[in-house]
């Protein structure tokens, strides 16, 4: 179990000698899972926030070392990430970690988390095929390769950028890809073309290379009513993930973007899958497809059942 005390006191006492001697290097379980629909975004250099991860009801977790964390603690995040991933072993939620640029340590980064296993890398500010090449070369078999979509290079190879079934996501970073680009944010208006243009364009490439495709994070996040015609309008066009920033913009994602008529399905697949298992004394167990399931995941798909009467 994690002593949190000692890992809080050795990040007071900015002591990196001891965070890193408790980052211990372990094979986790990777969460394959496909069908996540809210990304919130945690600061890796928040204990608190880290904590809380195995009760956040986001269906992924993305593990920032990038934007957000200040240069000198980005070594302090790195160890952190490293400590709640091997203490995290198994995870309902995919837990992924956003690294820094390719060109400002992304490489050691990678390099460095392989010992730990997250279910999936990000990489930020990719520009072409050749980087992806160069990450997957480095990064262990068993972890997926995640891109953010943010550079005008990347808008414009975007349909070259999955070179194999490992790239399974793309997350759309408009506002960098705005300035990048030389385009106002003014731009960002739910009625605007170019939006509407930049979401179909993003969606059906991606959808085309069999490659996941998550919407942008909407800064304001106390503006949910405004969020909330975003996912309407993102949910009509075919999306069904988003980038989060707070947990209210995660319960809204989390009800907008359900299928009930898929997590209806998933439910009854669960219920299954556990019964068959307990029957042999089993009661927590890794499905390659549905992720973990235990007492507490099977009572939730009952209880879903149970709303739907069936």
């Amino acid at each position: 179990m994690l002593d949190l005390a000692k890992v809080e006191a050795a990040y007071k006492n900015r002591d990196l000698k001891a965070l890193d001697a408790m980052a211990i290097p372990t094979l986790r379980t990777i969460n394959k899972k496909s069908s996540f629909k809210s990304v919130l975004m945690l600061s890796a250099n928040n204990i608190k926030h880290l904590s809380k991860i195995a009760s956040l009801e986001a269906d992924c977790i993305m593990l920032n070392l990038e934007d957000g964390v200040a240069k000198e603690e980005k070594p302090f995040a790195l160890a952190l990430c490293a400590i709640f991933l091997s203490h995290l072993r198994v995870c309902e939620k995919k837990l992924v970690v956003r690294v820094n640029a390719l060109n400002e340590g992304g490489y050691d980064e990678i390099a460095y988390l392989n010992q730990f296993m997250p279910d999936a890398i990000r990489v930020p500010k990719i520009k072409n095929k050749n980087e992806v090449i160069s990450v997957l070369a480095l990064l262990h078999d068993e972890i997926e390769l995640h891109l953010s979509i943010e550079t005008a290079d990347s808008w414009h190879n975007l349909q070259t950028l999955a070179v194999n079934s490992r790239v399974k996501a793309f997350y759309l970073g408009i506002l960098d890809l705005f300035a990048d680009m030389g385009l106002p944010q003014s731009l960002i208006e739910l009625d605007n073309p170019t939006m509407h243009y930049m979401l179909s364009h993003f969606l059906v490439t991606s959808k085309a290379m069999r490659v996941k495709p998550v919407s942008f994070v909407y800064q304001e996040y106390k503006n949910l009513e405004t969020f909330r015609k975003w996912l309407e309008l993102e949910k009509q066009m075919g999306y069904d993930a988003k980038g989060c920033i707070a947990p209210q913009q995660v319960k809204l994602v989390n009800e907008i973007f359900v299928d009930k008529e898929a997590e209806i399905k998933r439910a009854k697949i669960i219920v299954k899958l556990f019964e068959m298992h307990r029957d042999e004394g089993i009661t927590g167990f890794v499905d390659e497809e549905y992720g973990f399931i235990d007492e507490p995941v099977y009572k939730g798909a009952l209880k879903l059942l149970e709303s739907q009467n069936m």
